[in-house]
């Protein structure tokens, strides 16, 4: 019997207070033909609603498609996410309480899907310990409506871990490219098998139900078994969207792009250099700290200079880039196409990807520097009214031994210029990112001297590292002054090295660093 039904009925099978999995990443790999049926129904009929919905990734376009087609009261009662920055409506209901919401781990709440799949009570891990995530702080608690405690601390064998307690999952909002009637199902256009096998199984794991939306449906048994993704012992239901190039595209940019769902590669000889000034200072140093075969993951923003800069100077080929939507190898994409990327060596279901990062695999991350405190903890989650969300972040900061935050000193109108080989601030920038108190702990400073971590902020102007007595500069750019332009821009006093160095001089320089041959000595 064929699977295949009309949108009306499949919205009919998602019953008021249901829990329910949406897989994706931003625009990609998410339902979104199905979460419009949603609405439209809630809005016309009243049903269903009072919703608990749970996702990993950020989901949205930050023009009303997915989750904030949901932002209505009464349809949801409670999100847990990973992040919510691509839904701003999302973010307005949760700041003016009139939702139930929590913040977890982009990794975590990829995990708790298989380990919901396994049918077990509680995912057990160290991610988040310390960080706002932790019952002792905030438990991922977004506003004063979310009361309920949904995470423990525990003890494993002498060890602290923290252990988040599993909804019981009615039904999983899925995406696929084509599936048959049975309901098999494949992802040839997808951007990367994401988290799309993890929340049906996950579903099924629940005795919940799976609802597909696929963008063609052949006939049964013609699909080879090597190119199904989703086995349609997981698929009790198949939608086929009216419109797909607004509710089925593979991304925010493209509705298809052959090169992004591995189909084609695209020549990268010339690498697109980066402009001389601030960011690129930023990127030079950091690519300094880079090793031959690295095995990396960058942030959003100015950690992806250091890949400009390692094509620059020629060892980008050293390089293994990953991302948490499960990319080995290649280019990472940034803007619309986020999630994806060009040329990669493999793909990983985005549970196997966080498997890697959480088990330390990773030989050093760059991510991003917005909030610094004394202890070294880092906030890039919560500033005032914008609940971005922790993302991937906690995962992978915490268990990368070699973890570099980047970014400018300052921020909000810093500019900058090098005069005779010495950087010159302009305009200093409005707000200070190194402050006395951070507003959420996303990574934790003792957290990370304890386990011994590497840790450094490295900015245009300075370098601080998180050495076993505290924040230390180790590193001042030429030209700079200490006093004025560094400790003065800090709400706090930090240490100064003994033998305070002067950075690198042909980080301010405007021709190639010749750092090649450097990196490539450090081969292990």
């Amino acid at each position: 019997m064929s699977k295949v039904v009309t949108m009306d009925q499949a919205v009919a099978m998602i019953q008021p207070n249901d829990t329910v999995i949406t897989s994706g990443f931003l625009t990609a790999g998410t339902p979104d033909a199905i979460m419009k049926a949603v609405a439209d129904s809630f809005d016309a009929t009243g049903t269903p609603n009072n919703l608990t919905i749970m996702y990993g990734a950020g989901q949205g376009n930050k023009k009303g498609g997915q989750q904030e087609r949901w932002a209505k009261e009464g349809l949801i009662k409670r999100w847990i996410a990973g992040h919510y920055g691509f839904s701003p409506k999302v973010i307005d209901m949760i700041i003016n309480n009139k939702v139930e919401a929590y913040n977890l781990p982009q990794g975590v709440i990829i995990e708790m899907y298989r380990a919901m799949g396994q049918g077990r009570k509680g995912y057990i891990t160290n991610v988040g310990l310390e960080t706002f995530v932790d019952p002792r702080l905030e438990g991922g608690k977004l506003n004063s409506r979310t009361t309920e405690d949904i995470i423990k601390v525990i003890e494993v064998e002498g060890e602290e871990q923290l252990y988040y307690m599993l909804p019981k999952a009615n039904i999983a909002l899925i995406r696929v490219t084509t599936a048959d009637t049975n309901g098999n199902c494949t992802i040839e256009d997808e951007i990367l098998p994401l988290d799309i096998l993890s929340a049906a199984m996950a579903a099924k794991g629940c005795g919940g139900k799976v609802i597909v939306q696929a963008k063609h449906v052949v006939q049964a048994d013609t699909i080879p078994s090597r190119q199904v993704a989703v086995p349609g012992i997981f698929v009790d239901a198949i939608v086929v969207p009216d419109n797909p190039e607004e509710t089925h595209r593979q991304c925010a940019d493209f509705f298809v792009n052959p090169t992004l769902s591995g189909a084609y590669k695209v020549p990268t000889d010339a690498v697109a250099p980066e402009p001389f000034g601030t960011k690129k200072f930023i990127g030079r140093r950091c690519a300094m700290e880079l090793v031959p075969n690295a095995v990396v993951n960058l942030g959003v923003g100015i950690p992806e200079k250091v890949a400009t800069v390692a094509g620059e100077e020629g060892f980008a080929d050293q390089l293994t880039l990953t991302t948490e939507s499960g990319m080995i190898g290649g280019v990472p994409s940034g803007g619309g196409s986020f999630g994806a990327g060009v040329n990669g060596w493999g793909e990983l279901p985005e549970v196997s990807q966080f498997d890697f990062y959480d088990g330390g695999g990773l030989d050093v991350t760059y991510l991003g520097l917005a909030e610094c405190d004394p202890n070294g903890n880092v906030n890039v989650s919560k500033f005032g009214t914008n609940v971005a969300g922790c993302g991937g972040f906690i995962n992978i900061s915490q268990n990368t031994q070699n973890c570099i935050f980047c970014g400018t000193f300052t921020a909000g109108g810093l500019k900058t210029k090098v005069e005779d080989g010495k950087l010159v601030i302009v305009q200093e920038g409005k707000k200070k990112k190194f402050v006395s108190s951070v507003e959420q702990v996303t990574f934790s400073g003792d957290y990370a001297r304890r386990n011994k971590m590497h840790v450094m902020f490295v900015t245009e102007r300075a370098v601080i590292e998180l050495l076993e007595d505290g924040l230390t500069v180790t590193e001042i750019a030429p030209g700079i002054d200490l006093q004025t332009q560094v400790l003065d821009q800090m709400d706090f006093k930090p240490l100064v090295a003994e033998n305070l160095k002067t950075m690198d001089l042909r980080i301010f320089v405007d021709a190639p660093m010749g750092i090649k041959d450097e990196i490539m000595a450090k081969a292990k």
